[in-house]
């Protein structure tokens, strides 16, 4: 029966069966050393004696092994104290071989941030062999196990919402995915749950959340790719001190209880306004941090009433000269109570602030949500301000303004960004260390040569045609 190499602590004299990978092997003429790797730790095997020594004399790095053994602690002067099990080790007296593996290609030993990104994005699993990249992937679990536990605590439910959606406009270029079924029409990959989980709010649930994945066509950067995931939460009946006070009670508890080295440089989290952030600190997001130099130390804020729409400089003047203007968050959003006046009237567009509220960490923004607009006739007049047509609104946000109209309660959300918190609590420089599979830094997968052709037929299938731009 097989035993986990951490549990051989509890096992003096006993004989065991461990099964792992050749992490490292050391030949010392008479006796081979090998540091058995399994997902719980790191075990010294000694192979000893003539017919052990030449049997074990072809093992190598990553070969994956099972050995039967007899546990004993070793020698004072060989003691590793930088493991768990580093008094103890195995006195082989059998194993097999489960598998050979070509040389690897790169250290695992190391915590590989010598190696090329492009490198250990092409062999990634065998990059996550190592003890960094296992650490961060079970803590990232432990971080997402922790907001379901929370959550499910305070009476939310999980709902998952559909991959497969609309097209519709929320700031990124969408992912699309063509319909064989319907020839010419596509479905698109979600920027984010956002309509769902306020559907979920019509339809009565009243507390919802979902580890959610979400796609975005767009560039990417060291906190962002095209596929993410967000903790993505909905609340009826509330107000922005409620939502953003049971977020800030989660990130504390989340601190305290899976990164108590970590130190909260303020509670509660500081609050500023959009306007005081950008005259004191020229960002949205502002690194708080009394010692930048601190990896442990977390400075939380919450940045508040950003104005609603800004300038579209991209899509130039109306007829009459007047500015078009866009979004500056989410066109779902409210707008403080003692501007909805100025936004039914469309007046006043760019001094009309909103409900949103950011919540950022040492210069990263890890979460951002609004109370919504749950009136038909108030989202309306958000997208007759962006220049949108009568039969635009209707064919992109039909069945929103349906919904909204058939008794929609007040409600609200945010969605915290779980690689981002968790690159900031593992202190990475980029989410793509706490992702397993993620992409490069130019949106390939190298791993699996993604983005790559389709056949013919397939293209066949969906009546879809290449034509190659020329550059």
């Amino acid at each position: 029966m097989r035993t986990l190499i951490k549990d051989i602590v509890q096992k003096v004299g006993e004989t065991v069966e461990l099964y792992g990978h050749v992490a490292v092997r050391r030949d010392h003429g008479k006796i081979i050393f090998i540091d058995l790797r399994d997902k719980s730790g790191i075990a010294q095997l000694v192979f000893f004696g003539k017919d052990m020594y030449q049997r074990a004399d072809v093992l190598r790095s990553e070969w994956v092994i099972k050995v039967t053994g007899k546990v004993a602690q070793r020698p004072e002067a060989m003691v590793n104290k930088n493991i768990p099990t580093g008094e103890y080790e195995v006195a082989v007296e059998n194993f097999e071989i489960l598998n050979e593996a070509v040389t690897p290609p790169f250290d695992l030993t190391t915590d590989g941030r010598e190696v090329g990104e492009e490198h250990r994005m092409k062999y990634r699993y065998i990059d996550l062999r190592r003890e960094r990249m296992q650490k961060n992937i079970k803590n990232r679990y432990k971080v997402t196990k922790f907001f379901r536990d929370f959550l499910t605590e305070k009476d939310f439910i999980e709902i998952e919402t559909p991959i497969l959606s609309k097209t519709t406009p929320e700031g990124a270029r969408d992912y699309l995915v063509p319909s064989r079924l319907y020839n010419g029409k596509f479905y698109a990959l979600p920027q984010s749950p956002q309509q769902y989980k306020q559907l979920l709010m019509v339809s009565g649930f009243e507390r919802y959340f979902q580890i959610a994945r979400c796609f975005r066509d767009e560039d990417t950067r060291g906190d962002r790719q095209p596929e993410f995931t967000q903790l993505d939460l909905e609340m009826s009946y509330v107000n922005e001190g409620d939502v953003m006070g049971l977020i800030e009670e989660m990130l504390i508890s989340l601190v305290k209880t899976h990164y108590p080295h970590k130190k909260i440089q303020q509670t509660p989290f500081p609050r500023m306004s959009h306007k005081e952030a950008m005259e004191k600190h020229g960002v949205d997001r502002p690194d708080l941090r009394e010692d930048k130099n601190d990896p442990n130390l977390l400075a939380f804020c919450w940045v508040v009433d950003f104005p609603f729409f800004e300038k579209d400089e991209k899509a130039g003047l109306n007829p009459d000269g007047s500015p078009k203007w866009t979004f500056t968050h989410n066109p779902f959003s409210k707008p403080k109570d003692e501007h909805m006046e100025w936004l039914m009237k469309k007046e006043n567009i760019g001094e009309i602030l909103t409900t949103q509220y950011d919540i950022v960490l040492n210069g990263f923004e890890i979460g951002g949500g609004s109370i919504r607009n749950h009136k038909p006739e108030a989202l309306k007049k958000v997208f007759e301000i962006m220049g949108f047509s009568e039969e635009r609104i209707a064919n992109n946000f039909g069945h929103m303004l349906s919904a909204l109209g058939s008794g929609a309660p007040p409600h609200g959300g945010i969605a915290p960004g779980v690689d981002r918190i968790v690159m900031l609590l593992e202190n990475e420089p980029n989410i793509r260390e706490v992702i397993a599979f993620p992409k490069t830094g130019d949106a390939r997968d190298l791993m699996m040569d993604a983005p790559s052709n389709v056949e013919p037929e397939q293209l066949k299938e969906l009546s879809l045609e290449i034509k190659i731009k020329k550059s």
